[in-house]
């Protein structure tokens, strides 16, 4: 651009100037705010798409400094106005939401939005930019299909990521073209999104069938089919738990590289994901049986009330987390119908308490380096840590008594040729939750302590020393 353009820049917002979708944005910040705001929303719906906006721009609280903006597009509008060019936001997003934007970026010589009557998109937008910038007095920056009875009033057409085939048809329809890609299209961010490495915890389903030391091709099968089960069902709860988070994960040093808090994952594939996931593993878990199938209800129900609303109600939220941790285990016995001893649903409520807690002490820690009172979307503050820790510390100890306890039992007496083995698995667990404590009371804790356990050096040689003590007593 040598010289001044003539006519003026209107750039669209969603899928353009930032790497989202504002509608999408704005829902799912007033969800994870109040739950109740989603049964609102459909209200507002009943009188049209501009009032739904309206009524989603002021029921949340889009942090505009952390939305994934697209540095290529806003490199490309930098240009137009060093050249003497004017610029405008054009978008079917609310006007307060567009015009916050634009006040955080400072590129933009006017702003325009939705009203919450007249909804400015396509033909409407059209005609919009027709009637105040004249007949090819503009060039439009957009995404869309719905941008081409755009396209069409411009002197100009810019895409933005577009498909093969929308470039064609902007092509069509405008005077001239040109086209911007800025993204990397790839599987990885639903792959990552999926947090595959999370399935590590759906491994406790093999904990009834192990301790029960049964091992039958269709006991390992079914274990095998609940582990699928649980690995659909928790990623769509943990895509749901994202986008509820997508503020909170964004102003995280480490979380706003998550797929959708940077924009590499759309906000709109991410939803249909959260609400495709559960339905295989509802089908599959069907299959494995009804009992079964209440469970994972029962489950996912559960997690979607923490997703929602559980998790920022102190000590409630860490008797969630163990709660969901321990129905793991339940899962595995129901599905294999193998009886779960009041021993190991003891020791896993105590020590998955202990994690959870662990958990919320790392998140604090975290705020506490940050400069921060409170830790984002949760109901502590700071100076919680002790208490937080305490309940680590005790609730780890609690685990590792249930153990001692248990080895001195009549059943494993019968299982175990030489029980005495059994004490070094529970001294090395000792060490292991008074030594994770420590660690998250250092900072050196990654968000989840069961991620972290997997991928420390220590607590690897832990479990493994843990495993040859019980195959030691099992097989002596």
């Amino acid at each position: 651009m040598s010289q001044k353009p003539r006519e003026i820049l209107v750039v669209d917002l969603d899928g353009t100037l930032f790497r989202s979708d504002m509608l999408l944005e704005s829902f799912w910040s007033a969800a994870g705010r109040d739950w109740r705001s989603m049964l609102r929303a459909v209200a507002a719906l009943t009188r049209g798409r501009a009032a739904l906006k309206r009524h989603l721009a002021v029921a949340s609280a889009v942090d505009p400094t952390t939305l994934p903006y697209d540095p290529e597009v806003i490199a490309f509008v930098q240009t137009w106005r060093r050249s003497g060019g004017r610029t405008a936001l054009v978008t079917a997003s609310d006007h307060a939401l567009a015009e916050a934007v634009a006040d955080h970026l400072g590129i933009f010589d006017e702003v325009h939005g939705s009203d919450g009557r007249r909804n400015l998109k396509g033909d409407h937008k059209g005609r919009f930019l027709q009637e105040r910038f004249g007949g090819g007095g503009f060039a439009y920056m957009g995404d869309a299909a719905a941008d081409l009875p755009v396209w069409s009033r411009a002197v100009r057409a810019i895409t933005v990521n577009a498909p093969v085939a929308l470039r064609r048809e902007a092509e069509r329809v405008s005077q001239s073209c040109e086209h911007l890609d800025t993204s990397n299209r790839s599987a990885t961010p639903y792959i990552q999104a999926l947090r595959p490495h999370q399935w590590l915890k759906n491994v406790l389903v093999f904990l009834p069938m192990l301790t029960a030391h049964q091992f039958a091709p269709a006991t390992v099968l079914l274990s095998l089919l609940a582990f699928v089960c649980f690995s659909l069902v928790a990623s769509g709860a943990y895509l749901l738990n994202d986008l509820l988070d997508l503020g909170a994960d964004r102003a995280h040093p480490r979380k706003k590289n998550r797929p959708l808090a940077s924009g590499r994952l759309p906000i709109a594939h991410g939803t249909l994901m959260a609400a495709a996931l559960p339905v295989p593993g509802a089908l599959l878990a069907a299959l494995i049986g009804g009992d079964f199938l209440l469970v994972m209800v029962g489950y996912y129900l559960l997690t979607v009330s923490y997703s929602l609303h559980l998790k920022r109600r102190i000590v409630i939220d860490i008797c969630v987390l163990a709660g969901l941790y321990t129905a793991r285990i339940v899962a595995g016995g129901v599905a294999t119908g193998i009886p779960l001893s009041v021993w190991l649903l003891a020791f896993a409520v105590f020590f998955f308490l202990s994690l959870a807690a662990v958990k919320r002490q790392t998140e604090l820690v975290d705020s506490a380096a940050r400069g921060r009172r409170t830790a984002s979307g949760r109901g502590y503050t700071v100076d919680d840590l002790p208490i937080i820790e305490m309940i680590a510390i005790s609730a780890g100890y609690v685990a590792v008594l249930v153990m001692t306890l248990y080895v001195n039992s009549p059943a494993v007496m019968e299982r175990y040729t030489l029980p005495e083995a059994l004490w070094g698995a529970c001294a090395i667990l000792l060490y292991w939750c008074t030594r994770t404590v420590m660690v998250a009371h250092r900072g050196d804790m990654h968000d989840d302590p069961v991620v972290y356990a997997v991928k420390d050096g220590t607590s690897r040689v832990c479990l493994l020393a843990i495993l040859g003590f019980v195959v030691a007593g099992a097989t002596a």
